[in-house]
């Protein structure tokens, strides 16, 4: 068995192959709805003649939080590969722990994938703080179940917000101020988000503890993660690949239960 795991975000695409043990590699791209199977699998196919990889796919797992984009993805599989893929989120498709919310609600895949990475790695009681696009925290309860969480403004984006919104101020990358005071603008802008956001994350983290009202693990995933680490100790984990662990987790569960 090798499996291409496929995260499809906001922002960007990322494409991991699984051989059952571990990654043998993992390629980004941008995510662009109008992108054809054709040209993803020219763009994958020289990527990984380039890293040396044989890698016969025999399975493809998606998970895309761009609907737009689901449908080339599915092309891509079925094309090249010869295989229907599994979609996170469609009712062929299951998961070890159904999530719990309001009916009617659609949980993102994101979401459902990275509380089923988090629950296989960590157990359960966890706050899930993922840096993306949006900055998610996803509650995953005793059993594994996603019971819902917080969407808030990724960091990146606010940046970009103020940027755009007030003629004045620069765009400006994130990073770690020295000090909490700024004596220019890009360092006032700095520490505004770097400090504002490690607020709403304790914040948020110290809130949702009081609500579930059981000692909880907070486990971080996304590229901002460690960067916020260095102002306090807000994680009790880090996990860089937690969103592909999740898509092999919910491959295998369907593996082991026939859907796949």
């Amino acid at each position: 068995m090798m499996l291409l795991a496929i995260d499809c975000g906001n922002t960007n695409t990322v494409f991991s192959i699984w051989d059952g043990e571990k990654f043998l590699c993992t390629l980004r791209t941008s995510t662009h709805h109008s992108r054809t199977a054709d040209a993803y699998f020219t763009w994958y196919s020289t990527l990984v003649k380039h890293y040396g990889i044989e890698a016969n796919i025999t399975d493809v797992i998606i998970s895309s939080t761009v609907p737009r984009v689901v449908f080339n993805l599915r092309v891509f599989a079925d094309r090249f590969f010869g295989c229907r893929p599994l979609v996170v989120g469609k009712p062929e498709t299951l998961l070890p722990f159904e999530p719990r919310v309001d009916e009617g609600t659609q949980v993102g895949p994101d979401r459902l994938v990275n509380t089923a990475g988090a629950f296989d790695r960590h157990g359960g009681d966890l706050i899930v703080v993922d840096f993306g696009t949006a900055t998610t925290f996803d509650v995953v309860a005793h059993d594994g179940a996603y019971v819902g969480g917080v969407i808030a403004p990724g960091v990146n984006l606010s940046l970009e917000a103020l940027h755009l919104a007030a003629a004045a101020l620069p765009h400006v990358d994130i990073s770690k101020p020295q000090k909490v005071i700024g004596t220019n603008t890009v360092e006032c802008m700095q520490s505004g988000v770097f400090w504002g956001y490690v607020g709403l994350v304790r914040e948020i983290c110290d809130r949702i503890k009081g609500e579930a009202g059981v000692p909880m693990k907070v486990i971080s995933t996304g590229g901002l993660a460690p960067l916020f680490q260095q102002a306090a100790e807000l994680f009790d984990a880090f996990e860089d690949d937690l969103t592909m662990h999740g898509l092999t987790v919910i491959h295998r569960y369907n593996k082991e239960n026939g859907s796949a």
